[in-house]
């Protein structure tokens, strides 16, 4: 006898058998239990889900000699005939290869006969959202008025295709996807049957890559004890069968893209194309990884839902230490965007690595997320001592001695040859930076400077910040400030500090002039004790 395949094997002949779906059993059950039957219905959901098992068990049901609560005997002559696809009864029709219009004429021609045995006939026609609009026009009479022994049972994977007309005309139920638990459980208990020894793990895992189809769930196990005929399947040989990559090589692979280590990342990535790995399913897995992340960070009760053992719920917690909510968003995005590009690519793994590499360097996008991810970046590079340096700056010593190496005296004389209007803004420049609420953010980190004899350099260090101000409106709009604030019309000129404007010359802080030279004549102050001998009462009198 040729080998059956599990998923065929272990189909449900009776409504008890359903798993996952106990919403839409119990209707159908309490329908045939009280004759309140409908004259058609719409089965639709994922693949997997149990839509034309349902539908079968249905068929059986209505027609069976001695039915049980509902659920078909199993036993009588019709529950067998059915069973076997020998009935007359039950009409199944594929409308992916049978989609005309003339495939529907011949159905609406045969309703006109009666069942010679049984009660009623069963019309199945899955993947009806391939019929032809003409054929679905043809169906659409006979649909709303048929025979009373007549029943049409209508499955599709995409209800949004069926015409509103149809719609409307059938009793619609929506299959669910099935939950792990309750994939792994059927798992758990068909190899129990079929004596197969498997480790929880790997039956934790055949059942997450199932994504809520029991078809898929099972058919993936028979994949499996295929390849390891005989033997006990473990988690790692899941893995090796199926393409997959373990937990831990994901924790890695975060950790350098958190660390923006491109180089790194690559790496891993070409260890997983050696060892054979399928990149969609990595892709997908590392999605759901993340997920697993952005569950932790948003609520540390969330480990109830997340299938991972001890330890790597413990390596999870840190990792979510490490990254914010916007961050973990921007690496789903992209890795979402890449899944669905990788179906229709014919170099999978350029696509991968250059996903990659986005994901290591933020600066690559302009959106909002990866703003967050830039500015994480150079937090951690301050917190680790690494200073960082556009790349247009050069960090070779200067052969003009900088400000740190001007003497005392030299200072001295700077300031002294300072005109009173700029030093009356230099005093008062912290007062000025914050008049205006609107220019204070741009002005924040810059500092007052001369150029020429009288003309006040505004050194600014952000580079949005010059752009801005180099606008002709908003230098005029800068001007009338220090204008208001001062009461006098001052000269001005903008530089960048470190930056390649034309103005660039290692301009002083004048702010730290005026406070070294206040210090320096502090010290010049003599307070020996000759003075203070000399010292009269009436001195300090007048």
């Amino acid at each position: 006898m040729s080998y059956t395949a599990l998923y065929r094997k272990f189909r449900p002949q009776t409504f008890e058998d359903v798993k996952g779906q106990e919403h839409i059993v119990t209707t159908l059950k309490n329908q045939i239990k009280n004759d309140r039957l409908s004259h058609a219905y719409l089965f639709t959901g994922t693949r997997g889900t149990g839509k034309t098992s349902i539908a079968k068990i249905f068929a059986k049901a209505v027609n069976c000699e001695n039915p049980v609560d509902g659920s078909p005997c199993g036993q009588c002559p019709i529950c067998q005939s059915i069973q076997e696809g020998s009935s007359m009864n039950v009409i199944e029709m594929d409308a992916a290869s049978n989609n005309g219009v003339d495939n529907i004429r011949q159905i609406v021609d045969e309703v006109t006969y009666s069942p010679t045995l049984g009660k009623y006939k069963v019309y199945i026609i899955d993947e009806v959202h391939m019929l032809s609009t003409g054929a679905f026009n043809a169906l659409l009479k006979t649909l709303e008025e048929p025979p009373s022994y007549v029943i049409f049972i209508l499955a599709t994977t995409e209800v949004h295709k069926i015409p509103i007309t149809i719609l409307s005309r059938c009793q619609r139920y929506d299959f669910r996807r099935m939950s792990m638990d309750t994939v792994a459980d059927q798992i758990k208990r068909l190899t129990e049957i079929e004596n197969v020894k498997i480790d929880d793990r790997a039956v934790r895992y055949v059942a997450k890559v199932a994504d809520g189809s029991m078809r898929d769930g099972l058919s993936l196990l028979d994949q499996c004890i295929a390849f390891y005929l005989g033997q006990e399947l473990t988690y790692d040989k899941v893995l090796d069968v199926l393409g997959a990559v373990d937990t831990e090589v994901f924790s890695n692979m975060l950790r350098k893209i958190i660390s923006g280590d491109v180089t790194g990342t690559l790496k891993i990535l070409d260890e997983i194309v050696i060892q054979g790995r399928e990149l969609g399913q990595f892709v997908q897995d590392m999605t759901w990884y993340l997920r697993n992340l952005l569950l932790i960070k948003t609520a540390p009760s969330n480990e109830e839902i997340i299938d991972l053992s001890s330890e790597n719920m413990a390596r999870l917690k840190e990792e979510a230490t490490k990254v914010t909510h916007e961050i973990i968003m921007r690496y789903i995005r992209i890795l979402s965007d890449l899944s669905s590009a990788l179906r229709y690519a014919t170099q999978k793994r350029i696509l991968v690595e250059v996903s990659l590499i986005k994901l290591c360097t933020p600066k690559m996008e302009q959106d909002a997320d990866s703003l967050v991810d830039r500015i994480r970046q150079v937090e951690e590079k301050i917190e680790n001592g690494v200073v960082a340096v556009p790349s247009n700056v050069s960090l070779a010593p200067k052969e003009s001695a900088s400000f740190e190496e001007i003497t005392p005296e030299a200072k001295r004389e700077i300031t002294k040859a300072l005109p009173e209007d700029i030093k009356e803004i230099v005093s008062k420049w912290s007062q000025i930076v914050a008049y205006d609420g609107t220019l204070a953010h741009y002005l924040m980190d810059s500092y007052p400077s001369i150029e020429g004899e009288s003309t006040l350099m505004i050194v600014l260090k952000a580079e949005y910040s010059y752009n801005r101000f180099k606008d002709p409106v908003r230098f005029e709009e800068l001007k009338d400030m220090l204008a208001e604030c001062t009461g006098k019309e001052v000269n001005i000129a903008l530089s960048l500090a470190g930056g390649t404007s034309s103005n660039e010359g290692g301009f002083p802080d004048l702010r730290k002039l005026i406070d070294d030279q206040i210090d320096f004549e502090i010290e010049e102050i003599d307070v020996s004790g000759d003075e203070e001998d000399d010292f009269e009462p009436e001195d300090y009198d007048e």
